[in-house]
C-alpha cells in the first residue's frame, strides 16, 4: 500500500496550522484519506458514528459497490461463482486467494470432510443448554467452547495452526448447528457422513433420523449451497468487524468467531430473513396485501416492508437475482407455487418489481427475501435462519481474521470518542450531598 502524489490539505478556521495527510488509492473504489497522524499533528480527532465513512483496514478479499450492485469475492463477480462453483471452491477461494485446480479441490475437501466430526465430550457440554434455548444462544457457546476441546492449534503465530483452526472451523459448524436442532426438537444427534457433499451433509445431519436412511435431494442440496455461497462474505460490516476487532487482541480464533456469530444475532444484522418471513405471516393472505402496502406507503403508520432493499445497494443486490432463481427452482420442486404463504411471498414480490413507489425508491426485494422463502421450504425452522447465516460466513470471518493476523499495519483495535460527560469535579462531603 503506497500513497499516491495527491495529499489532501485540511485546515481549520480556528487559527491552528493546516496539515497534509496522505491519500490511498485501492485497485477499485474511492480513494481513503490517511488520518492516523491528526492526532499527533493537530490534537484532534474524527468524528464518525458507526464509521460510516472510515475504512479500518485495507483487504483483498471482498469488494462491494452498492451503487453498481456489484459484489467481487477476490475479483470474481457474485454471479459466476454462484453459477459456476460450489461453496467449498468459495471457501479455498476467500482462504488462498485463488479459485482451487482439481488436485487442490480435491485435497481441500477432503481436509475439511477429515474434520467435520466435533469432540464427543461437546455432546455433554451442549446438555447444559434448556431444550428451548434459542439456537443462537448455543451455537456462540459451542464455537467459542471449541477453543477448550481443540487446544492444539491455536498459536496465531503458527500459519500451519491457523489454517487448520480455519478448517476446523469451516468443517464443523455445520455439525454444531445440526446438532443445536436436532438438541431442541429432542432428537438424536446424527454424526456426518463424509462421501457426501458439504451442504448435503449438512442436509442430512439436519433432517436424517436413526429409523430410515435419507436420501439427499440435488435441486435442495444445490439450493442451499448457493445461500452458502451467497452469504460467505459481505466486507467489513458488523459482524466481520467484530471478529477483526475481537481478533485484534490476539485471542484465539475461536474467541474472535464466536463474538462474530454473537454481533450476527442482533435484529439489525443477521435477522433480515426472520424478520421478512414474520412480515409474511403477519399479512397472513394474498387479500391482505393492498391494505398493507397501503400501510407501508403511509409514513405514520410505523409500518415497515421487510426484506426489501439494502443499506448497502442503492440498485439491486445482485445476491437476490441469484437467490430469487433459485427460490423458484426450490418452489417448483416441492409443488409449493400454491402454498398460501409462499403465494403471498410471489405476489408481494411482483407489486414491490412493478409499483412505482417501490421502483422509484429502489426497494428491490433482496437476497434476505428469498432465502427466508427457500429456507422455509426446505424445512428449516425460523429460530434457525440466523445459524444458517454464520455457518455461511464463516469461511469469509476467518479469512478476514488471517488477513489481519498477517498485515504487518495490524494493531489491536482501540476507537476514540467525543466525550461529553461531566468535566473534572470534586466529590462533595457526605454532608452536602
Amino acid at each position: 500500500m503506497t500513497p499516491s502524489d495527491v495529499k489532501a490539505t485540511l485546515s481549520f478556521s480556528d487559527g491552528s496550522p493546516s496539515v497534509e495527510l496522505p491519500i490511498y488509492t485501492g485497485t477499485v473504489g474511492p480513494d481513503v484519506i490517511d488520518i492516523r497522524k491528526l492526532y499527533g499533528q493537530t490534537g484532534k480527532f474524527t468524528y464518525d458514528p458507526g464509521f460510516m465513512s472510515t475504512a479500518s483496514c485495507n483487504s483483498k478479499i471482498t469488494y462491494i459497490d452498492g451503487d453498481k450492485g456489484e459484489l467481487l469475492y477476490r475479483g470474481y463477480p457474485i454471479e459466476q461463482l454462484a453459477q459456476k462453483c460450489d461453496h467449498l471452491e468459495t471457501c479455498y477461494l476467500l482462504l488462498k486467494g485463488e479459485l482451487p485446480n482439481a488436485k487442490q479441490k480435491e485435497e481441500f475437501v477432503g481436509h475439511v470432510m477429515n474434520h467435520t466430526m466435533v469432540h464427543e465430550q461437546m455432546q455433554f457440554f451442549m446438555r447444559g443448554f434448556r431444550r428451548d434455548a434459542h439456537p443462537m444462544a448455543v451455537l456462540t457457546g459451542m464455537v467459542g467452547a471449541m477453543s477448550a476441546f481443540y487446544h492444539d492449534a491455536m498459536d496465531i503465530d503458527d500459519p500451519h495452526q491457523r489454517e487448520i483452526s480455519a478448517i476446523r472451523l469451516i468443517a464443523k459448524m455445520p455439525t454444531l448447528v445440526a446438532m443445536a436442532y436436532k438438541y431442541n426438537i429432542g432428537q438424536p444427534y446424527i454424526y456426518p457422513q463424509n462421501d457426501l457433499s458439504y451442504s448435503g451433509n449438512f442436509m442430512r445431519m439436519m433432517f436424517g433420523t436413526p429409523c430410515a436412511p435419507y436420501t439427499v435431494n440435488p435441486v435442495l442440496e444445490r439450493a442451499l449451497d448457493r445461500i452458502f455461497i451467497l452469504h460467505a462474505d459481505h466486507e467489513q460490516n458488523a459482524s466481520t468487524s467484530t471478529v477483526r476487532l475481537a481478533g485484534s487482541s490476539g485471542t484465539n480464533p475461536f474467541a474472535a468467531i464466536a463474538a462474530g456469530v454473537a454481533c450476527l444475532w442482533g435484529p439489525a444484522h443477521g435477522g433480515a430473513n426472520e424478520a421478512a418471513l414474520k412480515m409474511l405471516e403477519e399479512i397472513g393472505s394474498v387479500d391482505n396485501i393492498n391494505e398493507f402496502i397501503k400501510q407501508v406507503k403511509d409514513k405514520n403508520s410505523g409500518v415497515r416492508l421487510m426484506g426489501f432493499g439494502h443499506r448497502v445497494y442503492k440498485n439491486y443486490d445482485p445476491r437476490a437475482k441469484l437467490m430469487r432463481e433459485t427460490c423458484h427452482e426450490v418452489l417448483e420442486e416441492l409443488g409449493l407455487h400454491n402454498d398460501p404463504l409462499f403465494k403471498l411471498a410471489m405476489e408481494l414480490e411482483k407489486i414491490a418489481l412493478e409499483d412505482e413507489y417501490f421502483v422509484s425508491r429502489k426497494l428491490y426485494p433482496n437476497v434476505d427475501f428469498y432465502s427466508g422463502i427457500v429456507q422455509r421450504a426446505l424445512g428449516i425452522p425460523t429460530s434457525l435462519f440466523t445459524c444458517i447465516f454464520a455457518l455461511a460466513r464463516t469461511p469469509g470471518w476467518i479469512s478476514q481474521w488471517e488477513e489481519m493476523i498477517t498485515d504487518p499495519e495490524y494493531k489491536i483495535g482501540r476507537p476514540r470518542q467525543l466525550f461529553v460527560g461531566a468535566a473534572t469535579r470534586d466529590v462533595p462531603d457526605v454532608a452536602k450531598r
